[in-house]
């Protein structure tokens, strides 16, 4: 598969952990979604609409390179962009992007065979979950053959945690249920694959303290710190990511949900140690996802 050149990770000056490719480049119908219009209006802002070239520009810019996904919803429904289109065009700005996939845990067998088939032949580098969207509890053994197949690859699989935007300020929340984003249920797949690299996505309220436990307990369990405004992390969040997580935090914008720009503007005025700042912009996810 061919990319544009390859990442020189010494000219970066961040790694963007998660971000969302909401567009196809290859469709033209591009609305928004309900969900991501009522997103939009119960966080108060206007949802950007870009491909995955159009995001490469815009990091590459920047000077940052992006993990990109997916969220295969609710029991196999429908995606507005494929696992393969990401791939594919993430590859073809290999210098910028990464592509992870995102498959319903629901799906069964063929989920299987879809994850090994696109780690074989579109190398993806990692797996995209949302348990609320998705209707699963991560320790349902339903989704273990699943993370098998990732586990046997060695690549990370990044987790939704804490309370959604999605379906936010819906009448039922659009039946979405929090408590399958509980981060301790996380614990249970830590334990039982020790060598697949988790990652907790966002400061995870109300659950913030068992993020923490869990990421210190489990020496692969990492935490991504994206969809929040710096300025409003929990003080024990901060506290943790300058001492005893000081390798295992991300950087994590959630765009389209929040800008990169805005995000690290506000992260500049946190009390994070001056030695720790490099080390969660980029350099553990350098590590983590192998650059």
């Amino acid at each position: 598969m061919a990319e544009k050149g390859g990442m020189n990770v010494d000219a970066l000056v961040a790694i963007d952990v998660h971000t969302h490719a909401w567009k196809s480049a290859l469709r033209v119908d591009d609305a928004l979604t309900d969900s991501q219009e009522a997103m939009g209006r119960y966080f108060r802002y206007a949802p950007q609409h870009q491909t995955v070239p159009e995001m490469a520009e815009m990091y590459r810019k920047l000077k940052m390179a992006f993990v990109v996904f997916t969220v295969d919803g609710e029991k196999g429904a429908s995606r507005k962009i494929t696992n393969e289109e990401i791939a594919e065009l993430a590859h073809q700005h290999g210098d910028v992007a990464i592509p992870f996939a995102s498959i319903n845990p629901h799906r069964g067998a063929e989920g299987v065979r879809e994850a090994r088939r696109l780690i074989k032949d579109f190398g993806v580098k990692g797996f995209k979950f949302h348990p609320s969207v998705q209707s699963f509890s991560p320790n349902d053994r339903m989704a273990y053959p699943l993370y098998e197949a990732i586990a046997e690859a060695k690549l990370p699989a990044l987790f939704h945690t804490g309370q959604t935007g999605v379906g936010a300020g819906t009448r039922g929340g659009s039946g979405i249920r929090l408590k399958f984003s509980n981060p301790m249920l996380l614990d249970d797949v830590a334990a039982d694959f020790p060598d697949m690299p988790i990652i907790l996505a966002h400061p995870s309220f109300p659950w913030q303290e068992e993020a923490l436990s869990v990421a210190t307990h489990k020496p692969q369990v990492y935490i991504d710190l994206s969809g929040w405004s710096p300025k409003y992390f929990p003080p024990i969040l901060v506290q943790y990511a300058n001492t005893l997580l000081k390798d295992k935090i991300l950087f994590g914008s959630d765009y389209p949900v929040m800008a990169p720009e805005r995000w690290i503007e506000e992260f500049e005025k946190l009390p994070i140690k001056p030695e720790v700042r490099p080390l969660i912009m980029k350099g553990n996810a350098a590590k983590l996802l192998k650059l």
